[in-house]
């Protein structure tokens, strides 16, 4: 299989700082957005997590029939499953009375859950195997679950154990720091590595929306949610056209599956 056919069945992008860049954008945005739908447009969580659940399966759908990686439509995806995740953590976490805890502990389970019954099913869960409908439809049900954690785990450590946003930025930022030094001083697993990260940008996303957005009293910058939001989708934009993406790399194994 050549490099031009490699391309062709790659739907998601090479792993670069661009891409962290945008991950962690995008984050915050799901953040901002899923606050300003069920917040201040006063729609409630689960409502909100229902039109948002709408908007992330379509996505997904478009995502999954695309013949090629196109980054407009990945990032839509990856916005649609942080807003989605913002109001489907704080439903389970504020309207169900399951709490911080409990809310991340069974979105834990439900992120383990899903990683271990992929790779059974496919083989591996790793980024260059992502080249089928299948092995995509797990892809995205993996960070859903991990967006939906993510966002329990940013408010826990914020409010719950009184961090604060700043403190949730240190703890988060810190905790990938210390994975960004194992991806290039250690032989740990690059796949343990990425998923590690991308589970926890999600928090770091988190802590940084509501620092933008919440009231100055309780630590935040007021901003109204509308504007934060609207500015960090012109960045994610910025970033998407003002660069160059690749699809990542395929196995020379790699064949298109179902």
């Amino acid at each position: 299989m050549n490099k031009e056919q490699q391309q062709v069945f790659s739907k998601v992008p090479e792993l670069t700082l661009i891409f962290w860049v945008i991950k962690i954008l995008a984050t915050t945005l799901g953040e901002t957005g899923g606050d300003a739908l069920s917040m201040s447009m006063n729609l409630g969580y689960l409502l909100s997590t229902g039109i948002f659940a709408i908007v992330f399966a379509a996505a997904v759908m478009v995502q999954v029939r695309a013949e090629k990686f196109h980054p407009v439509i990945y990032w839509i995806t990856i916005i649609a499953t942080t807003t989605v995740g913002t109001t489907l953590a704080d439903f389970a976490d504020r309207s169900l009375g399951i709490g911080y805890a409990g809310g991340s502990s069974i979105l834990l389970l439900m992120l383990l859950a899903s990683l271990w019954i992929w790779k059974r099913t496919l083989g591996s869960v790793a980024v260059d195997s992502v080249n089928s409908p299948k092995s995509e439809m797990f892809y995205w049900l993996t960070i859903m679950c991990s967006q939906t954690l993510g966002t329990a785990l940013g408010d826990w450590t914020a409010d719950t154990e009184g961090l604060g946003y700043g403190g949730g930025v240190i703890v988060f930022g810190g905790a990938l720091a210390v994975i960004a030094a194992g991806y290039y001083f250690t032989k740990i697993s690059r796949t343990v590595l990425f998923w590690a990260a991308f589970i926890l940008t999600r928090p770091l996303g988190a802590v940084v929306g509501d620092f933008l957005d919440k009231p100055i009293e309780k630590g935040g910058l007021n901003l109204s949610r509308y504007s934060a939001s609207a500015t960090l989708l012109v960045l994610i934009l910025f970033f998407i056209f003002a660069f160059s993406h690749r699809a990542a790399s395929q196995p020379k194994s790699a064949t298109k599956a179902d």
